[in-house]
């Protein structure tokens, strides 16, 4: 029997069309002869489509069009299993699919975050990747900084400012900035992956247009030292908490001090047409001593643990090739194009990742079912609440 898994993609989120492309790479590499596959579109107000029309690239030119033609549906708890249904219900629930795995492929707020992760774990879903606590502390690039420090993963010390800190008192914000980090500094939301939001400060007056400019995407930014003489060297981690391997390494070719989005997601795509990741100008594997790149790769396995990651990621680390130095910079826990090409290279095709992330996600929930959740107690039978409602 086929499993039906529904992939959610999409969501109120800066990286919104992002997921979109790496969600049908993964639909479109999927073996249909194990799956039957439910594409399931988030808008950006967070509703839910689905339909053949969701699967198909081409319908998102015209999102108003896409919700037409698609049914909108919401996820519920039915007995002992999770549906699809029509929304508005009305009178008679109709059910559009049953849900066996939910595979997440959202990508920043609200998708990545563990928000999503959060209401697949309440409905009772088995899904693909990291669960709600990993899922939020890989979004935040502060707290995973202090965490990893503390697993003696070398990371950069960096800044910490809200919005209303800020706009309350700009001066001694940056006086901070300058005191603690100095300048160049790279000046990114805490938040946010894709490069969205990120510039570099090479001065007060820089510094605060960073910010000002970061904030309009975050209402919490980090500031850190810039790298000098620096090459990024990614790798992508597979596995959970047990078990856990990395990928090749790979070195993004920037056309700027820093990944910009378009870097990301337009420098390389055919025809205008973006493929995601898969199209950003790379060196696969890069081009570094061996030393190093067993370095990185163990530095990135100890991390992905380190955090509790399950599933997929992609961990970027910073180099200064001049001064040998080497920094954890950030995990992406739903890497774009799932870093499907960091794998191909160590011999594992896309369909078969893809597979081994689903295997994943049922191995985890056997392991949830061993787990109590509740045990027998007789608190109510004879609980009385007093006039303020404390208990008597």
């Amino acid at each position: 029997m086929k499993i039906k898994l529904a992939v959610f993609f999409g969501g109120k989120s800066v990286e919104h069309e992002v997921s979109v492309i790496t969600a049908l790479q993964a639909i479109h590499s999927l073996d249909v002869k194990k799956y039957d596959i439910i594409p399931v579109y988030i808008d950006k107000n967070n509703c839910m489509y689905t339909g053949i029309i969701t699967g198909r690239i081409e319908s998102y030119a015209d999102i108003a069009t896409l919700k037409r033609q698609s049914i909108r549906v919401i996820p519920v708890r039915d007995g002992n299993k999770t549906v699809l249904v029509k929304y508005p219900a009305g009178f008679a629930k109709k059910i559009i699919s049953e849900i066996d795995v939910a595979f997440p492929l959202g990508h920043g707020t609200y998708v990545e975050d563990g928000a999503l992760q959060g209401l697949l774990e309440f409905l009772g879903i088995p899904y693909v990747g990291c669960d709600v606590l990993s899922a939020s502390v890989g979004m935040n690039k502060f707290t995973q900084k202090i965490l990893l420090r503390h697993e003696g993963i070398p990371v950069l010390d960096c800044v910490k400012i809200t919005a209303s800190e800020f706009f309350a008192d700009a001066d001694t914000t940056l006086k901070t900035i300058q005191s603690k980090i100095g300048f160049p500094a790279v000046i990114k939301p805490v938040n946010l992956g894709s490069s969205v939001g990120i510039k570099i400060a090479d001065d007060i007056k820089s510094c605060e247009e960073a910010l000002e400019f970061g904030f309009l995407f975050s209402g919490e930014i980090i500031a850190e030292r810039a790298v000098q003489n620096l090459r990024e060297i990614n790798v992508s981690v597979l596995g959970d908490k047990d078990s856990a391997e990395a990928s090749e390494c790979e070195e993004p070719i920037a056309r700027d001090e820093i990944l910009s989005y378009d870097d990301k997601y337009k420098s390389n795509s055919k025809g205008g047409k973006s493929t995601g990741m898969a199209s950003l100008s790379r060196k696969i594997p890069a081009d570094i001593p061996g030393e190093l790149r067993e370095k990185i790769r163990m530095l990135a396995v100890k991390s992905f643990r380190a955090l509790g990651c399950s599933g997929i990621a992609r961990i970027d680390f910073l180099y200064d090739d001049k001064n040998n130095e080497l920094f954890y910079n950030e995990i992406n826990t739903v890497p774009g194009s799932l870093a499907f090409y960091l794998w191909e290279p160590a011999g594992v095709k896309y369909p078969e990742l893809l597979d081994r992330l689903i295997t994943l996600a049922l191995k985890r929930e056997r392991e949830n079912k061993a787990v109590n959740f509740s045990f027998e107690t007789n608190i109510l039978s004879d609980a009385k609440l007093g006039a303020k409602g404390s208990k008597t």
